[in-house]
């Protein structure tokens, strides 16, 4: 596998589905399948419900091998002369690398624009062809915190302002955390540590920021355990018991949530006197109004999603040191 100078995965992980490779590469999704079942090729692997996914890698396999075909060779002479320079090493079948963008660039306020006016349009196959450009170009860490971040909170401006309706404010929203979840379970191996549980603050329904950070611990290898929206902390006692995890983190983006948050150690009494689980917590509240994070026990992450994750990084290696 290869991996950016953040180690964030690239080239071999499958993020891709069959219609944005279609679009990507010009080869119809029912050529795909047919490549696939008599010659093995592209390789692909299956989600949960059995939905064909292709790595960066594999979209660069199929460009050359239909650029052969173009050219007039038949495909499984296409197919038989990669696999022939693939074993003999060779580093012209990949076609330069494109340049990695800096975070906040104007190429990702660009994707973002995109992505959002084709949610907007209720164009799922224009916001999956934004994303399929993007993530060339984009460490991971930047297309999920200056491209996926940033339309998240632009939909949800839009919604209150009254340029959306509910409808299209749901269609949006949910396109982008189905996004997240895909790639929440299309993470490279995880650690052989204990993991990290992610839950939003009881009574909090905003899970946007919640799901990007578990896309990028996942990122970093580290075990996660996702529970989601509105936890109850009398909920939590038994589950922690069960699982064991190195660290708690919580999200809260509005003021009743994290007051209840506040509640805590009454739940999880071990954590509150031995610090263990870590207890972390964060979100747009504790922002926006300091004073509540003096009221919340626990490590409070930072002030951006971008600090949370070099926190919880830095912790969980301080947890785990002798990984790499």
């Amino acid at each position: 596998m290869t991996y950016t100078n953040d180690d964030f995965p690239v080239d071999d992980e499958p993020l891709f589905n069959i219609g944005a490779v279609t679009r990507m590469t010009g080869i119809p999704e029912s050529t795909l399948r047919m490549w696939e079942r008599r010659y093995a090729f592209p390789a692909s692997q299956r989600t949960a419900g059995g939905h064909r996914l292709y790595s960066q890698r594999e979209v660069a396999r199929l460009r050359w091998v239909k650029q052969r075909v173009d050219e007039g060779m038949q495909i499984r002479q296409a197919i038989h002369a990669l696999q022939h320079l693939e074993r003999e090493g060779e580093p012209a079948v990949w076609a330069p690398a494109p340049p990695r963008l800096e975070p906040g660039g104007a190429s990702a306020e660009l994707f973002c624009r995109q992505l959002t006016e084709a949610l907007f349009r209720h164009d799922s196959a224009g916001a999956d062809q934004v994303l399929s450009e993007a993530y060339p170009l984009l460490p991971m860490e930047n297309l999920v915190l200056d491209v996926i971040g940033p339309a998240l909170r632009e939909i949800g401006d839009a919604w209150r302002a009254g340029r959306i309706g509910v409808a299209t404010e749901h269609f949006a929203s949910h396109y982008l955390r189905a996004r997240l979840v895909l790639w929440l379970r299309a993470g490279p191996p995880a650690y052989p540590v204990s993991p990290v549980v992610l839950a939003c603050a009881p009574g909090e329904l905003h899970e946007g920021s919640l799901l990007m950070l578990g896309v990028l611990l996942r990122r970093l290898r580290w075990p996660i355990i996702y529970l989601g929206q509105t936890m109850p902390l009398s909920e939590l006692a038994a589950f922690v018991e069960d699982v064991d995890p190195a660290v708690i983190v919580f999200v809260a983006m509005l003021e009743d949530s994290a007051r209840a948050l506040a509640e805590w150690p009454r739940w999880l009494p071990q954590a509150a006197s031995a610090n263990r689980p870590v207890v972390a917590y964060g979100g747009w509240i504790f922002s926006e109004q300091p004073a509540l994070a003096e009221q919340v026990p626990g490590v409070l992450l930072g002030s951006t999603l971008r600090e949370g994750i070099a926190t919880l990084n830095r912790m969980l290696h301080a947890l785990n040191p002798r990984l790499p």
